[in-house]
């Protein structure tokens, strides 16, 4: 048995390769993530005449293109978790940290390690793009609340109040009530210096040019808003209109992101098995269902429902010593907190909808009804849903 060790870093990677009771068959050398280094590489371990397991931490996106390589070769590539490696390496009395201490110690992990090493299968390409397209999507909805708060703010300079009376009920990116209305009246003067008649008038054309309802009374309770309002920012100012149609435009250009993002994520999603299974759960809707494949990719990766919740970071791991065992637990929160996220939403909606035939709901109402918290009930339907949700996608690949 001989473990080859690898210490990833960013575009550069330290080997070393021993056999068990410490023998070195290479000291740690490093190698660039090049096609030239990997292939030299991998004709050495070719050499090796006993049985090779190759261990890597995984390290965000470095370790992606040194574990393509080697899987293509055909070799047995096993990535550890990060907190399993740093726990292990912590029992080690003299600490140190190099390139080379981490590759020797990513090595010993093999040979201590060894039957418990698990090949890593790469993933269908399909699988890599939605989890690519679901991160930059939570990424934009980050931007996006970031966007929508500049906006609110200058608003409350030049237009205090308004954002209550237009809220957005549209799904369309490009169809957004309040950027609208801002885009043609972004300062409380611009509506006071018109009569009531005539802003009246204003505002049924926009209404019609836009789309939306020709609403007399929603213009007059805009004009009574406009003449008691205090703007704190001149409109003859240079810089007034530019910072809030600046603030118009950088959020409409998140919003027509995250709808190209959505869209293609949909379309990638339509086109897996599981796909029909996840969109008929209850609460998971055409939003929801591609982010939580994105997130949760081939469920065959799991060996079993724990694996994919102990995943999520939703586990409450046991604690008994003696004679006390724990019963307050609170989950480890080790896992994907974008898979927390989107599993909390599915559960606000099935919250909102009510279906009294869903079996994560009743678990939910049951939870309440025992006096639990309404967010630790949520909490524990989706640990229930996620459960539900392997069984059933792993039944589609079993047909």
């Amino acid at each position: 048995m001989i473990s080859v060790g690898i210490d990833i870093s960013k575009g550069k990677s330290t080997v070393c390769i021993l056999k068990p009771y410490g023998e070195v068959i290479s000291k740690p050398f490093e190698i660039s993530h090049t096609e030239k280094d990997l292939s030299e590489l991998a004709r050495m371990i070719e050499r090796l005449d006993d049985e090779v397991r190759i261990v890597m931490e995984a390290t965000g996106n470095y370790h992606l293109p040194v574990l393509a390589f080697l899987k293509v070769q055909g070799f047995f590539v096993a990535v550890i978790n990060p907190l399993v490696m740093k726990k292990y390496a912590s029992t080690v009395l003299r600490k140190g940290k190099t390139d080379k201490l981490d590759a020797i110690k990513i090595a010993n992990y093999g040979l201590d390690y060894w039957f418990h090493l698990r090949s890593q299968e790469m993933s269908e390409e399909t699988y890599i793009q939605l989890r690519l397209l679901g991160r930059q999507y939570a990424h934009y909805i980050k931007l996006r609340i970031e966007s929508k708060q500049a906006l609110t703010h200058m608003l409350d300079y030049t237009m205090p109040g308004i954002k209550s009376l237009l809220k957005n009920r549209s799904d369309k990116p490009e169809k957004d009530k309040l950027c609208d209305f801002v885009e043609k009246y972004w300062h409380y003067d611009n509506i006071t210096n018109k009569s009531e008649k005539q802003f009246i008038n204003s505002y049924k054309i926009w209404a019609k040019n836009k789309g939306y309802h020709q609403s007399e009374s929603k213009a007059l309770t805009i004009y009574a808003l406009a003449q008691q309002g205090i703007p704190t920012l001149d409109s003859n100012a240079p810089s007034t209109k530019m910072l809030v149609l600046e603030a118009v435009r950088v959020l409409r250009e998140v919003d027509r992101t995250l709808f190209m993002i959505l869209a293609q994520m949909q379309e990638l999603a339509r086109s897996l098995k599981e796909y029909p299974v996840v969109r008929a759960m209850e609460g998971v809707g055409e939003i929801l269902a591609p982010r939580l494949i994105a997130e949760i990719g081939d469920v065959r990766r799991f060996y079993n429902g724990k694996a994919l919740i102990a995943y999520a970071g939703i586990d409450a791991p046991p604690y008994q010593s003696g004679q006390f065992t724990g019963t307050k637990r609170r989950i480890s929160k080790r896992g994907s907190s974008t898979l927390r996220k989107t599993g909390y939403e599915v559960m606000k909606c099935l919250k909102s909808k009510k279906p009294e035939t869903d079996a994560v709901y009743m678990f939910i109402i049951k939870k309440e009804n025992e006096g639990k918290a309404s967010k630790v009930a949520k909490v524990a339907g989706l640990n229930k849903f996620l459960r539900i949700y392997y069984a059933r996608v792993k039944e589609v690949y079993q047909e």
